[in-house]
C-alpha cells in the first residue's frame, strides 16, 4: 500500500509538477510559482534550489530506473556547471537572475553541501567523473575555507572572507553556527563517501557526528540545540521538531553507509532519545507540529516537517520494531495526501497548512527553498526500503 502510495505521489505529482518548470531558455528551471499558480519565469534561481532539482532528478533515475528521467537532471547538472559555480573564486553562489547571471554572489556552506550532495548522486545515475570532480572542488573549499577547530562556518562574500549569517538564522537572532548546516554537509559528505569509500571523507564525518553528540545534542532536554555562537555555545530556547526527526535518520543513515558497529550503538541511543521525543511532544491531529521556541509552541504543519516526519517515523520503526511509530508513519501519510497535497492541477505541495488544518495561502508553490527535495526523498525512501506494512 505504502509504496503504491508513494508512486503515486512521485509518478503522477511530484515528476510531472517538476518536469513542467523547466527553463529550456535560459537553463535550470523556474525559481518561483506563487499561491494562485502563476508562474514567473522572470523570478531569482536558488542555486540550492537548482541543486536540490539535480538530486531528485538523479535520485529519481536511480530508484525508478527511467532513463527519460536523465535529461532532467542533466539540464540541472549543465546548469550548474556554467552558472552556479564561480570560476574564478570557486564554490557554488547563493543566487542568479533568471538568465543565470548572479543576483546574490554570497557563498554559503550549506549551499556547497547541497552541490556536493546533487553531484555525488549525479555521479552514481549517470558515472559522469566530471561531476565527481567538481564535488571534489567543493568538498576541499569546503575543508580549507569554511571550517575552524570548533566546527563549520556559515556565510562569506565571494571570495571567502566571512561575513554575517542572515541566510541561515532566524527567530531573531543571528548565529556563527548552526545544527542545519552541519547536518546538510553531514547529508553531502554521507552520499560523497556511499559512491567513493573516501576515507579522508569518512575522518569528516566521523568529526561531524562527534560534534552532533558531544555538542548539539542536549541530552537533559532530549533535543538538538539549532543556533550556536563560534564556540558551539547554543544561543536560543528553540526545539526544531522537523530537524531532529530528520537528523535522527540522516544520521543512522551515515552509520549504515561506514557500516561501523560501534558508531551505530553509540549514535542510535542518541537518535532513538530524539524520535521518542518528537513523538512524544510533536506528534498531534495526524501530523508533526513545527517547533517549540521558549516554550511557545509553533501549529503550522510545513510540508517538509510532515515529510521527514514520515521517514524519520518509518525509519524509527525499523530499527526498534515499535508499532507506535509504524503507526505515526502511516498516519502522516494520509495526512499529507488529504490535507497537504494541493489537488489543483498544476500544483504540488502546499507549503504549509494552520492548525485547522487550511493552506496559508501566502506562501509560494514555488520558491528558492520550496523543492522536490523533502518530499521526493519521502517517496525515494518508501519505495527504497519497500515499506508495505500492513
Amino acid at each position: 500500500m505504502f509504496v503504491e502510495e508513494a508512486n503515486r505521489m512521485l509518478n503522477d505529482k511530484i515528476l510531472p509538477f517538476w518536469e513542467n518548470l523547466k527553463d529550456d531558455t535560459y537553463g535550470g528551471f523556474y525559481g518561483w510559482l506563487d499561491f494562485e499558480l502563476n508562474l514567473d519565469k522572470k523570478a531569482v534561481k536558488g542555486c540550492i534550489l537548482n541543486s536540490r532539482i539535480l538530486w531528485f532528478f538523479s535520485n529519481a533515475y536511480l530508484t525508478l530506473k527511467d532513463t527519460e528521467l536523465l535529461p532532467y537532471a542533466k539540464h540541472a547538472y549543465e546548469f550548474l556547471k556554467k552558472y552556479c559555480i564561480d570560476k574564478e573564486y570557486g564554490g557554488v553562489y547563493w543566487s542568479l537572475n533568471y538568465d543565470g547571471t548572479v543576483f546574490d554572489s554570497t557563498k554559503h556552506t550549506y549551499n556547497q553541501a547541497f552541490a556536493i550532495y546533487a553531484l555525488a548522486s549525479y555521479y552514481d545515475a549517470t558515472k559522469e567523473e566530471e561531476a565527481l570532480k567538481i564535488a571534489y572542488d567543493l568538498y576541499r573549499i569546503i575543508e580549507s575555507n569554511c571550517t575552524d577547530e570548533v566546527g563549520y562556518l556559515e556565510a562569506f562574500t565571494y571570495d571567502f572572507k566571512p561575513e554575517d549569517n542572515d541566510k541561515l538564522s532566524e527567530n531573531g537572532v543571528i548565529a556563527e553556527k548552526t545544527m542545519n548546516t552541519l547536518l546538510h554537509v553531514f547529508e553531502a559528505y554521507t552520499e560523497l563517501y556511499r559512491v567513493t569509500k573516501d576515507e579522508q571523507v569518512a575522518k569528516k564525518l566521523y568529526f561531524i557526528m562527534d560534534v552532533f553528540e558531544k555538542q548539539v545534542f542536549n541530552e537533559e532536554l532530549r533535543r538538538q540545540e539549532v543556533f550556536f555562537d563560534k564556540n558551539m555555545n547554543s544561543i536560543l530556547d528553540l526545539h526544531s521538531y522537523g530537524h531532529d526527526i530528520e537528523t535522527a535518520w540522516l544520521i543512522d543513515r551515515g552509520c549504515e553507509v561506514l557500516n561501523d558497529a560501534e558508531l551505530t550503538k553509540r549514535m542510535h541511543r542518541i537518535t532513538s532519545i530524539l524520535e521518542d521525543e518528537i513523538y512524544k511532544v510533536a506528534y498531534v491531529d495526524h501530523s508533526l507540529l513545527n517547533e517549540c521556541e521558549k516554550g511557545n509552541v509553533n501549529r503550522m504543519r510545513v510540508w517538509w516537517v510532515q515529510a521527514e516526519a514520515v521517514v524519520g517515523f518509518f525509519n524509527a520503526y525499523e530499527k526498534s520494531n515499535d508499532e507506535r511509530y509504524k503507526e505515526a508513519a502511516k498516519d502522516i501519510l494520509e495526512y499529507i495526501k488529504t490535507k497537504l497535497e494541493d489537488q489543483r492541477e498544476g500544483s504540488e505541495w502546499y507549503w504549509q497548512l494552520d492548525d485547522n488544518h487550511l493552506p496559508d495561502t501566502s506562501k509560494p508553490i514555488v520558491e528558492p527553498w520550496k523543492c522536490p527535495y523533502h518530499n521526493g526523498r519521502m517517496c525515494f525512501e518508501i519505495i527504497r526500503r519497500n515499506i508495505d506494512v500492513a
